[in-house]
């Protein structure tokens, strides 16, 4: 009988409670960190250090902001080393040069074996024990392995792949559009129109993806135009609730105060834009968020800039 797998969550917010719970209703043992003693659910052994979390598992889970992550990398480097696994559920990128946080893992450990999670599931879904599917990406096949044995049951189906990068911008740059998706939605936009922001903005995702180094054929599936599309039933995910409330007239602070949740994409989004401007790459939907959505322009105004753009 094969030894039962072990797994070490990094996080207490809803990401980091849920992706416990859902190693734990995979029947993994599951031990997590969070310096909040009661994010960590009952059954769940809490580290208490992140210096002994290497000591707990050999996969590790990160589930924190991406502004948290180069500190908190660095803070488990120490008890961490080449026979360690390390895998992020991050939808963001360190810096102004958009660092991957597979790098960051790199840069602040001697972990070489690293992965991210991605794909259409929520975390409401996971922590409930819905049946929720989970993409893993990583250049070395024991990484999505070892997540398959620590999280898939038949309440959670993990697809593997090994396109890491591709998976990291999907995962991005997804949470980006979805703000647009929402907006649009509440706005009361034609369905056709919904799916035409949709299906451009996957295809500008792709070929940003593509630039940075990435498969765009990621973006063709569950990863990128799967996550999307789920976002069209997925009313609570944060970059929903935030698009539905700045269609509602909300001023961005305003309406990042009443998601009452950190969303990644905010900050992200002028950062992909200044960085598809400066290799000369055209991205108009994304431009359209930055510059007209999270400045309040009519939305009239932002589908007549849309349609008039060139095809």
């Amino acid at each position: 009988m094969s030894e039962q797998p072990k797994v070490a969550i990094v996080g207490g917010g809803p990401w980091g409670r849920a992706l416990t719970l859902a190693a734990q209703n995979a029947g993994a043992v599951t031990s997590a960190f969070s310096r909040k003693a009661d994010a960590v659910p009952p059954g769940v052994t809490r580290i208490e250090s992140l210096r002994d979390v290497g000591r707990a598992a050999r996969l590790i889970v990160l589930a924190v902001p991406s502004a948290a992550a180069a500190d908190v990398a660095r803070a488990l480097g120490d008890g961490l080393d080449g026979s360690h696994l390390v895998v992020h559920a991050v939808r963001g990128f360190a810096g102004d040069g958009l660092e991957t946080i597979s790098d960051v893992i790199r840069r602040e450990t001697p972990v070489r074996r690293v992965g991210a999670l991605g794909g259409p599931v929520l975390a409401e879904d996971l922590a409930a024990g819905r049946p929720s599917v989970i993409v893993s990406g990583s250049n070395f096949p024991e990484v999505n392995a070892a997540i398959e044995a620590a999280f898939g049951w038949r309440g959670t189906r993990i697809y593997p792949t090994s396109d890491l990068l591709g998976l990291e911008w999907a995962s991005a740059l997804v949470g980006c559009l979805a703000i647009g998706v929402g907006y649009a939605i509440e706005q009361g936009m034609s369905a056709g129109l919904v799916a035409a922001v949709i299906c451009r903005g996957i295809d500008e995702a792709a070929r940003i993806a593509a630039e940075a180094g990435g498969d765009e054929r990621t973006l063709l599936g569950l990863a990128g135009y799967g996550d999307l599309l789920a976002c069209i039933a997925q009313r609570e995910r944060p970059e929903m609730r935030l698009g539905v409330a700045l269609a509602q007239g909300l001023s961005l602070g305003e309406a990042v105060a009443a998601t009452k949740l950190r969303v990644e994409a905010v900050e992200l989004i002028p950062r992909i834009v200044r960085w598809t401007e400066a290799r000369g790459l055209r991205a108009p939907i994304l431009s359209t968020l930055a510059h007209g959505v999270f400045e309040k322009k009519p939305a009239a105004e932002l589908v007549a800039e849309l349609m008039a753009f060139p095809r």
